[in-house]
């Protein structure tokens, strides 16, 4: 491609690399001015905001705390101790600048005239290790000419934030995705903060900054969408643990030839490994990989970039080279044989079961995940994308031998996997193309219809007697663990509305 514009046609037919490289050699001169180093403004006036938090690799142990700063600053750390009057452990933090060209953007909001070139974002990330399981601690952030010192100073970011329970005690954990900017968004926020769980899981589709969602170059992207995305979840992610998954909305191609190069800057991902092909996020000497694991008490999680694999939006498609699905198959196989570990929850952005009428339900997931998680008993999979709420019966091998109406008791090990799409977190709603079914609501009738991305731009109708409970409204998912003496316990799955009604519940047995 030579021209100075790609077209949205053009843009189709090359993979997120291939437009990446693209955008690299068009102004092989301009790729990123660097941030100016003198002149700084004054640390006091720069304040710390945007708070959110991420497990490290030992969630009863480590924690990342993230930030954001709207001006560069030196020497920035985090003051962490166990009381808001003690912070005295201080802990040098790592600048990650993001830059875009103002000309690639496509502003949601006119920028000034005294806007510059560059559009630069300024995210900082302390590690802090050495915790005590399940215990509440204190951090502040500072920078030169800003040091909260024993107490958290005017400007300076303060917040609280509990470590993952050790052993077999019981904890609640949240779930939703397709978030995006709005009030609705901010109500979930609220609700998550609320309910004060463990972690939140985020299914992807973050912050819509990248407006299209297809991968392409020439669709709408405003960063700057990012900066209202971390302001409006602060009052949660600045207190819980916030473990995302990539959605198509996160492959911004500006940044990198996988697209998440900007990703790794705003976000810690807990225990990823290296993008190239054999470490524990799939290779050696890459990128951090998009997808990762992590363990909170009797639960083992993992995240996967479904783009990956994805038969609707093939912008990625086969990006890793099969890397991800080798370490998922060796990841669960691992985590089922551990002991301690009883349930496997599994989240990821598009859908493997879904009739909504936007995306339907996605057979390249099916293909390349549904028989992994078959072959090592996942307990649950948690999806985005489609802005609805809708859950499953369980399902082995595609079949549903067990009817699961609300509030239903299932045994994973013999009935199958459940799978909920939980996309209400926020953004505009969805549809279905037959009566919502749900708590309070059930108004029977025959088997759901829908359809399945087969690959190639087609896709295939599908009756779909294994879709269980419909919501068309926003919804959080809280999951209560209970364990057992020793060994098993119970998940229980709430569906709850904005304020807090129950629309669905089921329990996992081990």
């Amino acid at each position: 491609m030579t021209s100075a514009r790609l077209t949205a046609d053009q843009a189709a037919r090359l993979s997120l690399a291939e437009q990446h490289d693209w955008h690299r050699r068009r102004m092989p001169g301009r790729r990123g001015a660097p941030a100016r180093r003198l002149d700084l403004p004054p640390g006091a006036a720069v304040p710390a905001c945007g708070r959110h938090l991420a497990f490290g690799p030992d969630p009863a142990r480590q924690v990342t705390v993230s930030w954001q700063v709207p001006a560069l600053v030196a020497d920035p750390f985090l003051r962490v101790g166990e009381a808001p009057g003690d912070l005295g452990q201080r802990i040098a933090a790592e600048i990650r600048t993001v830059t875009t060209r103002r000309e690639d953007i496509a502003p949601r909001h006119p920028a000034p005239p005294s806007a510059g070139p560059f559009v630069e974002q300024y995210y900082l990330h302390a590690e802090v290790s050495g915790l005590a399981p399940g215990r509440r601690y204190y951090y502040a952030a500072g920078h030169r000419g800003l040091d909260p010192g024993g107490r958290p100073a005017s400007g300076a970011a303060a917040g609280t934030f509990r470590t993952a329970p050790g052993g077999r005690a019981p904890f609640t954990f949240t779930a939703s995705g397709d978030q995006g900017v709005s009030y609705d968004a901010a109500a979930t926020a609220a609700q998550v903060r609320a309910l004060q769980p463990a972690f939140h899981l985020h299914a992807g589709d973050i912050s819509y900054a990248e407006a299209g969602g297809r991968g392409l170059i020439t669709d709408g992207y405003d960063p700057r969408m990012w900066d209202s995305f971390f302001t409006l979840a602060e009052q949660a992610a600045g207190e819980v643990p916030w473990q995302v998954a990539m959605g198509n909305h996160e492959m911004e191609a500006w940044h990198s030839a996988d697209g998440y190069g900007a990703q790794r800057a705003r976000f810690a991902l807990p225990g990823a490994g290296d993008a190239g092909g054999g470490g524990p996020g799939g290779g050696t000497g890459g990128p951090p990989a998009a997808y990762y694991s992590f363990t909170c008490g009797n639960v083992a999680v993992v995240s996967l970039d479904a783009n990956d694999v994805s038969a609707e939006i093939t912008a990625n498609l086969g990006y890793t080279g099969g890397a991800q699905t080798r370490w998922l198959a060796a990841t669960l196989a691992g985590l089922r044989a551990r002991p301690g570990i009883d349930f496997l929850v599994v989240f990821f952005h598009h859908c493997a079961y879904c009739t909504c009428s936007a995306h339907g339900s996605d057979g390249g997931i099916r293909a390349a995940w549904v028989p992994l998680f078959d072959a090592h008993q996942v307990d649950l999979v948690v999806n985005g994308h489609n802005h609805v709420y809708e859950r499953t019966d369980p399902l082995a091998g595609g079949r549903c031998g067990t009817a699961a109406p609300p509030g239903a008791s299932i045994r994973p090990a013999a009935a199958g996997t459940t799978y909920i799409t939980a996309g209400g977190g926020g953004m505009d709603l969805y549809d279905f193309p037959v009566p919502d079914s749900y708590l309070g609501c059930e108004p029977g009738g025959g088997p759901a219809s829908g359809y399945l991305h087969a690959g190639g731009g087609e896709t295939e109708p599908e009756s779909a007697g294994w879709s269980r409970v419909r919501y068309t409204g926003y919804c959080l998912l809280a999951v209560d663990s209970r364990p057992a003496p020793g060994t098993g316990g119970t998940l229980t799955v709430r569906a709850l509305a904005p304020g807090g009604t129950e629309i669905d519940r089921v329990t996992l047995l081990r």
